[in-house]
């Protein structure tokens, strides 16, 4: 509201008077001529560019995750903290829940569910789970993703990145292709399923293999 203030108090309104209008302090809106932007709104407005950032290059990506680019980029920042900013700014993740204030439910699943919760299997290379797990080491995060065989529970393929990033999945996914083709096996048409993770782009659902 101070520069509210300021402009009507160039138009010749006097500042006590808007103030009392207003239900302001005068104290602290000269404090405020003086300094218009303090330390903590300065560091606020970095990290929320850095936030944003983070969310145009990876819009699927949750709170912790922009996090995790922003601290990359030189904004540290708990993951409170950036929950904070992200849902005051509805920045929200593409494959998260949409929060309207017309109180509509969020949309359909990004892909069938076509294993139907039923996780069997007759044969091999019919149905494929993965996932991606997280590991703390002395020089960082590393990531895992994992692609296993429903069948047999054997991993057919994975990648391993610093990075928690699309391309993650991707290679994971390429290498059981890959490994599978090298046997002479032909996977097409494999079921791939997850959850839906912000690499995945799933949501209890699968998509097949097109080779």
């Amino acid at each position: 509201m101070y520069p509210l203030v300021r402009e009507l108090a160039a138009d010749g309104i006097p500042v006590a008077v808007t103030c009392r209008v207003l239900k302001l302090a005068r104290q602290p809106y000269y404090r405020w001529l003086t300094h218009p932007i303090g330390e903590r709104e300065l560091v606020a407005a970095y990290r929320a560019n850095a936030l944003f950032d983070a969310h145009r290059d990876d819009p699927e990506f949750g709170h912790r995750l922009l996090a995790d680019e922003a601290h990359d980029a030189g904004q540290a920042m708990a993951d409170r903290t950036a929950w904070r900013i992200t849902s005051a700014n509805r920045c929200w993740s593409a494959f998260g829940k949409k929060r309207g204030a017309n109180g509509k439910k969020p949309g359909p699943p990004a892909h069938d569910d076509l294993v139907e919760r039923d996780f069997t299997a007759k044969g091999p290379n019919q149905v494929w789970l993965t996932d991606i797990t997280e590991h703390p080491t002395g020089e960082g995060k590393l990531y895992l993703c994992a692609v296993k065989d429903l069948w047999s529970g054997r991993i057919v393929g994975y990648s391993i990145d610093a990075r928690m990033k699309s391309r993650l999945a991707v290679q994971a996914l390429n290498n059981a292709v890959t490994a599978r083709a090298a046997l002479g096996v032909d996977v097409a048409g494999c079921i791939v399923h997850s959850d839906r993770g912000s690499q995945g782009g799933f949501n209890w659902s699968s998509q097949r293999v097109v080779v």
